[in-house]
C-alpha cells in the first residue's frame, strides 16, 4: 500500500486541493464524450484540464445511484503523433493523480507526451471525486496509529481497540459508499473513464499501489489495455492482498536498512550516526528500546512524543527514498542528547479523514482479514524476533481486523491470460514493495509481462529513485512498444 502515513498522504494533499471549474464540473455518462473545462488549484500547468465521469456507485446495480469521478488531462502535444491515452494510476490506496499530468507527467519524455494525452483521477471516495470521510478523532489519524505498531511489550491490545474505533466511525459514518470503494471497483471506474474519453484502448502508467490497480485492470479488462507499466509492484495474492503488503515491510525494511547503515557511517557525512554500518543498527535498536522505556516530548507531533514506535516510524518513512535519509539521520542524533527534532508536516485534517476513509475501504473490502486478537499476537511476536527493526508491526491488526462485514467479492486472481502488452519495473532495494513481491505478480502474470529489476534504492522507479537503464527502458516501451525480449537486468 502506497504508506498510508506518508506516501498516500502527501499524494492526496496536492491532489485535493484541485477543484472542478463551475458548478461541479462538466460530467459525462458512459461512453458520451467528456466536455473538458479549466481546473482551480495553484501551479497547475495551464494546459491542464478537468470534467468528471458519473459511475455506478454499485457495479450489480449498473442504472442504480451514481458517484462522481474527477478527471484531468494534459493533451498530446503532437497531434499528429498521437497515440491514445496514458493514464496516470496513483499509489494507496488513498492516492489521486488528478495534478500529475501538470506533475510528474511532465518528466516524461518528449516522445511520449507527443504520443498520449496524459490522464490523471481521483479515485472513488477520494475528493474531489464524491468523497467519504469517516470522522475520526484527530488521536486516531497520528502517524503511529494508522499503522499497527504494537506496544512497547509487543501487546496488540491498543491495536486492536484502535481498530474498533476506526471501523465503527468508518461505518457510522462513512455512508453506503464505504462499502463499494475496492480495487476491482477502482477498475471499473477506469474503464468508465476510458470508454468517457472515446479511447478502444487505453494505456497507463500504475505506480505501488496503482500497480495492482493496474494488473486488476488488465485482468478484468484485457482487451482494453495498450501499453501498460507496473512500477514498484505488490504481491497480488488475492489471498491476502493489502495484508500481505503490511508483512512486506519486514523484508523491505531489511533490504534497505543496510543502505542507510552504510551512507550513516560513512566518514565526512554530516549527519554520521557511528562508525560502522553494524553500530548504525545496533545504536538504533537501542535507541528505540529506550524511546519506548522514556519518550521524550514532541510539540506538534501527532502524538505529541518521540517514541520508540514513532522513531521506527520516521525510519520506515525515511527508507522511502534515499534523499530523505537525513530526516532519519537528524531524529537519532536529536534522541540520543535528550531532544526531539520538528516535527514531521502533516496534510491538513480533512485530507487525512478522506485518505483513511478511502484506505479502510479498500484494504477492507478487498479481502478478508482475521478477527482473532490472539492470532496477532502470535504473528507479532514471531516478528518482532525475527524482524526486530520492525518491532512486529507488519504483522499486527489493522481497522479490518474489526471491520464488520465481509467482503462483497473475492480478490480478483492475477492470471497469464490476456495480450502480452506489461512491462514490469521494480527497484532491487524498494522498502514498500519488496522484490520477492514483484518476482510474484511476475510470476503471476506470466508471458504477458516482461520485468525490468533495476539497481537501485527505493520506492517509485521510473524518472524517480531507478537509473537510466531503467528509465529508457520503459519509455521505449511507452513511445514505440518495443520491450526486452526477455526480463532484464539494468546495473
Amino acid at each position: 500500500m502506497k504508506q498510508i502515513t506518508k506516501h498516500a498522504a502527501l499524494v492526496a494533499a496536492a491532489g485535493v486541493v484541485l477543484g472542478l471549474a463551475g458548478p461541479g464540473g462538466a460530467s459525462a455518462a458512459h461512453g458520451e464524450s467528456l466536455e473538458w473545462g479549466a481546473c482551480a488549484g495553484p501551479g497547475l500547468d495551464p494546459r491542464q484540464q478537468c470534467a468528471t465521469v458519473d459511475v455506478p456507485m454499485d457495479y450489480s446495480e449498473p442504472d442504480g445511484q451514481k458517484i462522481r469521478i474527477a478527471v484531468s488531462r494534459i493533451p498530446s502535444e503532437k497531434p499528429s503523433a498521437r497515440r491514445g491515452s496514458l493514464l496516470l494510476i496513483p499509489g494507496g490506496p488513498g492516492g489521486d493523480s488528478l495534478t500529475d499530468p501538470s506533475g510528474k507527467g511532465q518528466k516524461l519524455p518528449q516522445k511520449v507526451r507527443d504520443a498520449y494525452d496524459l490522464i490523471g483521477f481521483a479515485p472513488r471516495g477520494m475528493a474531489p471525486s464524491t468523497a467519504v470521510d469517516c470522522r475520526l478523532d484527530p488521536a486516531d489519524l497520528g502517524v503511529t496509529k494508522l499503522l499497527p505498531w504494537p506496544g512497547p511489550d509487543g501487546s496488540v491490545d491498543e491495536n486492536m481497540a484502535t481498530a474498533r474505533r476506526t471501523a465503527t466511525a468508518c461505518v457510522r459514518d462513512g455512508g453506503e459508499l464505504i462499502r463499494h470503494i475496492s480495487t476491482a471497483n477502482e477498475a471499473r471506474d477506469l474503464d468508465r473513464v476510458r470508454a468517457a474519453l472515446g479511447e478502444e484502448k487505453i494505456s497507463a502508467w500504475g505506480v505501488s499501489y496503482g500497480t495492482y490497480v493496474g494488473a486488476v485492470y488488465g485482468q478484468l479488462f484485457p482487451h482494453r489495455t495498450d501499453r501498460i507499466v507496473l512500477d514498484s509492484n505488490h504481491d497480488p495474492d488475492p489471498t491476502r492482498v493489502t495484508r500481505g503488503w503490511l508483512a512486506a515491510f519486514e523484508v523491505g525494511v531489511e533490504d534497505n536498512f543496510p543502505e542507510f547503515a552504510t551512507w550513516a557511517s560513512r566518514p565526512g557525512n554530516p549527519y554520521r550516526v557511528a562508525r560502522t554500518p553494524a553500530e548504525v543498527r545496533s545504536g538504533f535498536l537501542r535507541l528505540a528500546a529506550r524511546l519506548d522505556r522514556a519518550p521524550l516530548p514532541w510539540p506538534g507531533a501527532n502524538p505529541p512524543r518521540l517514541d520508540g514506535n514513532a522513531l521506527r516510524q520516521t525510519m520506515l518513512s525515511s527508507l522511502y527514498d534515499p534523499d530523505d535519509y537525513p530526516t532519519l539521520a537528524q531524529a537519532i542524533r536529536a534522541a540520543r542528547k535528550g531532544t526531539v527534532p520538528p516535527a514531521p508536516e502533516s496534510p491538513p485534517e480533512s485530507v487525512l479523514q478522506n485518505v483513511t476513509a478511502v484506505g479502510v475501504g479498500t484494504i477492507c473490502n478487498d479481502v478478508d482479514w482475521p478477527n482473532s486478537a490472539a492470532a496477532y499476537q502470535k504473528d507479532v511476536a514471531e516478528s518482532r524476533v525475527k524482524y526486530p527493526l520492525t518491532a512486529g508491526m507488519p504483522r499486527g491488526p489493522m481497522v479490518c481486523a474489526a471491520w464488520p462485514y465481509e467482503p462483497k467479492e473475492p480478490a480478483v486472481r492475477i492470471t497469464d491470460r490476456g495480450p502480452s502488452n506489461i512491462l514490469l519495473v521494480q527497484n532491487e532495494r524498494d522498502v514498500a514493495t519488496p522484490l520477492a513481491g514483484a518476482r510474484k505478480l511476475r510470476q503471476a502474470l506470466g508471458d504477458r509481462a516482461v520485468m525490468v529489476t533495476v539497481n537501485s534504492t527505493g520506492h517509485d522507479s521510473y524518472l524517480d529513485n531507478g537509473n537510466a537503464c531503467g528509465d529508457r527502458t520503459v519509455s521505449r516501451f511507452l513511445a514505440t512498444g518495443k520491450r526486452p525480449a526477455a526480463d532484464l537486468y539494468c546495473d
